[in-house]
């Protein structure tokens, strides 16, 4: 289980385990395929923002794999 703070480690696709901004307290995590990549930096400390399949917007915490 990779991190996503490098830009080119995510592409749209794949399956990815995100924390909303709801959660950034808690740090529960959201799972879901990546749509958009919304992060324009080659590199974000907290993770690179991203939109869901199902249009939720969060940081990616941890990738997954590709998408079942």
């Amino acid at each position: 289980m990779a991190g996503g703070t490098n830009r080119a480690d995510i592409r749209p696709g794949l399956r990815v385990a995100i924390v909303l901004k709801k959660d950034q307290r808690t740090g529960a995590l959201t799972e879901g395929v990546v749509k958009d990549i919304l992060t324009k930096s080659p590199y974000h400390s907290r993770g690179i923002k991203v939109r869901l399949a199902d249009g939720q917007i969060g940081r990616v915490h941890a990738i997954l794999g590709p998408a079942a």
